[in-house]
């Protein structure tokens, strides 16, 4: 090699980020998996590859949740785990930088940093734009080791550059974030902050490069995503702000996207307008999630709801009369404070009024800080428990009953994954069930039709319905 060669090979040694390990451990909801896709993505140019276990990663990074009661408690559970590994890679002359995001590190913040000193970082779910900086102040010994301001503008801002990579053929994206509804038994508003809508061009530039990659499907992200009210694109005739319902209409004209769906919605945010691309727009599939939480109006108003047992109704009737086909999921909370079986038992009325496809149900839980675990009139654990019970006897019910009314349909699947058996594929229904089915991997990320046979409370299974069927 010559002196030339020799000096430019140096150079792109020096040039070349340094090969690292990455592993990204994620709890909770959807937003969570999308910001851990974004930390990667913000990370891989700084030789970042992802690491299949903490075991000899580089940098360690918790994205957790604070939904669920003792949730900061499995945090520090997990801390205790990396302790040693961290210990190990120091007795190797290497190190390893651990990292604490979302949501309780929001809510945490300094105390993370005082009961587990193995934490190097705490970063909250609208700052984690910083961890280049942020790691790179770590690593020399200075720079603020906690960051938890609430920048979700300026996070957007810095991630507005369509990056990321795409493994599949499904994505989620973020378009709202935070919430202003302040129910009694929820942390968010103080984890995620305010209401928040990203710009309908950030949006559109992400998808179109989704798109590009082979994605078809995509499923919008928000705390209270129906409260999405966006900067209207620049130029555009219709200025303003957009809602969620126009937002759809213009995502579903770019090439290559053939599936939307969103989630989660506020009864509080429905409007006509969303209501009715349901019914006018077919790459919105006919799956809508919408928690209640209760069917009882006095628990309703002590949880801050701030609409009735009436008006969701209401709501899932104007639903079904613009899209007769619609799947409806839920979410139900038992045994909140003063909860007595009366009160009980309207939730069980409008379940069975509903007639849910799905639905999340959880016995109450507390959440330091919110007004909810200050109130009278707590439930005891078993009673709890035993109305849970019942609640979700009914409810697998509805859903095995909702599967069970596919056998004999043809349903359009969108195939993203080999089955477990040999031969066979599988992917999700505009209803989102799961789908399994012989066939060719060669229709993995496409839409084919399936006749189903055969259904179970969690799947659904059938046989591909012959090209040339379909054709005619």
């Amino acid at each position: 090699m010559s002196e030339t060669e020799t000096a430019a090979a140096a150079e792109a040694s020096e040039q070349r980020p340094e090969r690292k390990r990455l592993f990204i451990k994620t709890y909770g909801c959807q937003m969570n998996v999308y910001d851990s896709e974004r930390m990667r993505d913000l990370l891989t140019p700084l030789g970042y590859e992802p690491a299949e276990a903490p075991d000899g990663a580089d940098l360690v990074i918790l994205n957790t949740c604070h939904i669920r009661e003792k949730a900061a408690e499995k945090v520090y559970s997990e801390l205790g785990r990396l302790k040693p590994l961290k210990e190990a890679k120091a007795a190797q002359g290497s190190s390893m930088t651990v990292t604490v995001a979302g949501c309780v590190a929001q809510a945490e913040g300094a105390e993370i940093q005082r009961r587990a000193p193995v934490v190097d970082l705490v970063v909250g779910p609208q700052t984690y734009h910083k961890l280049p900086e942020l790691i790179a102040s770590v690593h020399r010994g200075r720079g603020e080791a906690l960051d938890t301001e609430f920048e979700v503008e300026e996070k957007f801002d810095v991630l507005a550059a369509p990056k990321r990579q795409i493994e599949g053929y499904t994505a989620f994206v973020t378009v709202q974030e935070g919430c202003d509804k302040f129910c009694t038994f929820c942390v968010v508003p103080y984890t995620r902050g305010a209401e928040w809508s990203r710009p309908v061009d950030q949006v559109v530039a992400e998808v179109r490069a989704l798109a590009a990659q082979g994605v078809r499907e995509i499923t919008l992200l928000g705390q209270n995503v129906n409260a999405y009210h966006g900067d209207a694109p620049a130029g555009h005739e219709a200025e303003g702000t957009w809602g969620l319902g126009r937002l759809v209409r213009h995502l579903a004209l770019i090439g290559g996207i053939e599936r939307i769906r969103f989630t989660t919605s506020h009864p509080k945010d429905m409007d006509d307008e969303l209501i009715q691309t349901f019914a006018d727009e077919p790459k919105l599939m006919p799956y809508f999630h919408l928690p209640v939480q209760a069917g009882s109006d006095r628990i309703l108003k002590a949880m801050n709801r701030k609409h009735t047992a009436a008006e969701y109704l209401d709501i899932i009737a104007r639903l079904r009369q613009a899209r007769p086909d619609i799947a409806i999921s839920g979410d139900m909370i038992v045994g909140f404070p003063g909860e007595t079986e009366a009160d009980f038992e309207a939730t069980m009325e409008l379940v069975r009024q509903v007639n849910y496809a799905s639905c999340f149900s959880f016995k109450y839980s507390k959440r330091p800080g919110t007004p909810g675990a200050a109130m009278h009139g707590q439930i005891d654990e078993a009673v709890k428990t035993e109305r849970l019970a019942r609640l979700q006897a009914l409810l697998n019910e509805q859903q095995t009953a909702f599967n069970e009314s596919m056998v004999g349909k043809t349903l359009p699947v969108l195939f993203e994954r080999e089955g477990r058996n040999p031969g066979q594929i599988g992917g999700r229904s505009p209803y989102l069930q799961a789908v399994h089915c012989d066939g060719p991997a060669s229709l993995i990320g496409q839409i084919a039709e399936v006749e189903i046979t055969g259904a179970s409370k969690n799947a659904l299974s059938g046989r591909l319905v012959p090209q040339e069927t379909r054709a005619a």
